[in-house]
Formats: structure tokens, C-alpha cells, sequence
């Protein structure tokens, strides 16, 4: 028997993990960074981080094929040793602890500054963490079900965002590359934050229940990822003027402002609200990923107890101490930089470790 079959997920529910967390907070700021350092050629280099990415993405998948009935952790310690395994796991809970850590805290700082002002960080903290606790307790199955739930109930987003077109100025794209190639390369290394996400296949790769279409998956997960960004991304740009994109901090956000329905005042606080389920998606899965990290690492499957225990650290370390804007800024860029290591360079260097280890016949079994 599979050593994860209890807790197999679908070819749909696999698409949709990896899909949601790399959507669902970045889409927000995405268009004023690209703004700032490309102007309106900034789209361009979405679809250059979009083809690397899915290069580096399928690296992950060749990768675990060599072990296709364990996770990155089994497959070191196969390969390694059990101290590689040991190490990986430690750096690696702490890797998607921190992702998920992120993702809580700019979630909570728009929540205050949209929805619930007055409101302490603690309190609107605990709020996310019980359902989250709810949720991830269960395991990838309902994890799975969970994502795919969200992901049927967000389909009408993109028609919402039809509306603003009314007033958009699509001459505003032109000329492409005004100024040439180079600030659309300076706006690549930005961009690859906001694709971050697909290392945790290191995970969920042994709980796909048909393998085969593991990079199939993948791929067609950052298809839509990058038809997602560069929609919302367009349509920033032909709706602000390339100066009043840069006055905002999410213009995906403030574009919403100007959709007016006789009924509601405020449409922005309706849709933070529902955003919130996406928003989600970036610590919940993340946060199932790190304490099965640490839960591996001492030979356990019940993972409940790291959860009470990581719910516990988090939720009283935000009762001392909350990140405001500036620092949660400078949380996702440093994010981003060991997101670049652990998910583009650290994939490449294994494959090519593996890759000689089983050509010059070092490995006798797994």
C-alpha cells in the first residue's frame, strides 16, 4: 500500500493548490510594481517569468518522479541519507512557515485597513486561525476540497472586472517597449515573487492520485496563473494613467471603486471580503506543508499537535508584536529572494545531483 493513499488528492484539486497560492495575494500590488519598473511594457515580462517558471516547475516534477511514492524528504534521505532528510525538513517547514506567515499578516493589514479598522491585529488573527485550524487538521484531502470549493465560488471575478473597461484607454499600451528591453529585464527579478509556490509539489507530489499528469498539472496551473495576471495587469494599465498607477498601493484594488451599484456604497469592502477565502490559500496549504515537515522529521503522522502548537506561537507572537505596511513589504522581498533559491536554483542543482548519482551507479536501492 502507497505510504500517503489515505490522503490522496484529484488531477483538478492538484491544479487548483497550485494555482491559489501563487494568485492569491500577489495579484494585488502585481500591477504597480510592474508599472514601476517597466510602465505599460511591465506585461511582457510576465510572460518571461511565466516560461521560466514552468521550466523550473517541471525540473520540481522530474525531480520526484525519481521517488514518485515520497516526498522530497524521502527522496534525500534515499539519496543522501537520513541527515540530508533531517536538514530538509527543518529548512524547509521553516520556508513555508515564514510563505504562510506572510501571506497572515498582509491579510490582516488589509483587513484593518479596508474592512476592520478598529479592530486589534490579535483578534482579526484568531478569527483566520480557528478556520484555518479546522482545515488543515484533516489533512491534503480535505485541503483539497477545500481549494477546489474556492475556486468554483471565484469564477464570476474576472467578469466583475469586465466593468471598469467601459472607461479603459487601450491607447495607453502603445507603444510597446517604449523605452526598449531594458526595463522590462529589470522588472523580471520583482516578478519572480509573485510566482513563488510551485516547491511545495516537493509535497504534494506523492498524494496525486494519478501521477502521470503531475506536470500536465503544473502547467496548466501557471497557464492560469499568468492569463490571470496579465488580465488584471491589462486592465490596470488601460483604466490608470501610467503616473496614477504608481499613487496606489493595490490598484486591483481601486479599480473596483469605480463599479457603482445603486444598492451598495462601497463594492471595494464587498469583494476584500470574499477576497479574504483567496487571500487563504497562501497560508492555509502552507501551513499543513510545514508541520508535516516537522511532524516527518520525528517519524510521526499526526500532525495535530505541531498544528495546536504553531497555532499557538502565532497567535500570541501577534498579541506582542504586528508588522505594519513598510515591514510586511520588506517581509515579501526577502520572501521573494529565498523563494529564488529554494525554488529555482536549489530544484536544478538536485536534478543534476540525481541525475549523476543514478548514471554513475551510486544508488543500489531505494
Amino acid at each position: 500500500m502507497k505510504k500517503y493513499a489515505l490522503n490522496e488528492i484529484t488531477f483538478m484539486q492538484y491544479i487548483f493548490l497550485n494555482f491559489g497560492m501563487v494568485v492569491s495575494i500577489g495579484f494585488l500590488s502585481l500591477p504597480r510594481v510592474l508599472a514601476e519598473q517597466a510602465g505599460t511594457s511591465g506585461w511582457i515580462a510576465l510572460i518571461i517569468v511565466w516560461l521560466i517558471s514552468s521550466a523550473a516547475s517541471l525540473i520540481v516534477i522530474q525531480v520526484m518522479k525519481k521517488y514518485p511514492d515520497g516526498t522530497l524528504l524521502d527522496l534525500l534521505t534515499a539519496y543522501l541519507g537520513k541527515w540530508a532528510g533531517k536538514v530538509a525538513a527543518v529548512l524547509f517547514a521553516l520556508y513555508l512557515f515564514y510563505y504562510g506567515y506572510t501571506g497572515l499578516i498582509y491579510t490582516i493589514l488589509i483587513t484593518k485597513q479596508y474592512l476592520l479598522p478598529q479592530t486589534p491585529a490579535y483578534i482579526i488573527m484568531l478569527l483566520l486561525l480557528i478556520p484555518t485550524y479546522v482545515i488543515v487538521r484533516n489533512g491534503p484531502r480535505i485541503l483539497g476540497r477545500y481549494v477546489e470549493v474556492i475556486m468554483l465560488l471565484s469564477l464570476w471575478i474576472p467578469l466583475v472586472y469586465l466593468i471598469p473597461l467601459k472607461d479603459a484607454h487601450w491607447l495607453r499600451l502603445l507603444p510597446v517597449l517604449k523605452e526598449g528591453w531594458k526595463p522590462v529585464f529589470s522588472a523580471v527579478p520583482s516578478t519572480f515573487y509573485y510566482h513563488i509556490g510551485f516547491s511545495t509539489t516537493f509535497i504534494l507530489y506523492p498524494f496525486l492520485k494519478n501521477k502521470r499528469k503531475a506536470a500536465a498539472g503544473i502547467i496548466i496551473s501557471y497557464i492560469l496563473t499568468m492569463l490571470m495576471f496579465l488580465f488584471i495587469t491589462v486592465i490596470c494599465f488601460v483604466y490608470f494613467s501610467p503616473d496614477e498607477i504608481m499613487e496606489y498601493n493595490e490598484p486591483t484594488i481601486n479599480v473596483l471603486k469605480t463599479i457603482e451599484f445603486k444598492f451598495i456604497a462601497r463594492i471595494e469592502v464587498l469583494f476584500i471580503s470574499f477576497y479574504l477565502l483567496i487571500f487563504s490559500l497562501s497560508w492555509i496549504p502552507t501551513m499543513y506543508m510545514s508541520v508535516f515537515c516537522t511532524t516527518w522529521l520525528i517519524g510521526k503522522q499526526d500532525h495535530r499537535n505541531h498544528l495546536r502548537l504553531l497555532w499557538l506561537f502565532i497567535a500570541v507572537g501577534t498579541y506582542f508584536f504586528m508588522p505594519n505596511f513598510f515591514q510586511s513589504e520588506q517581509m515579501n522581498t526577502l520572501l521573494g529572494q529565498i523563494g529564488l533559491v529554494v525554488e529555482y536554483m536549489v530544484p536544478a542543482c538536485l536534478l543534476l545531483y540525481v541525475w549523476i548519482h543514478d548514471r554513475l551507479g551510486w544508488r543500489k536501492h531505494l
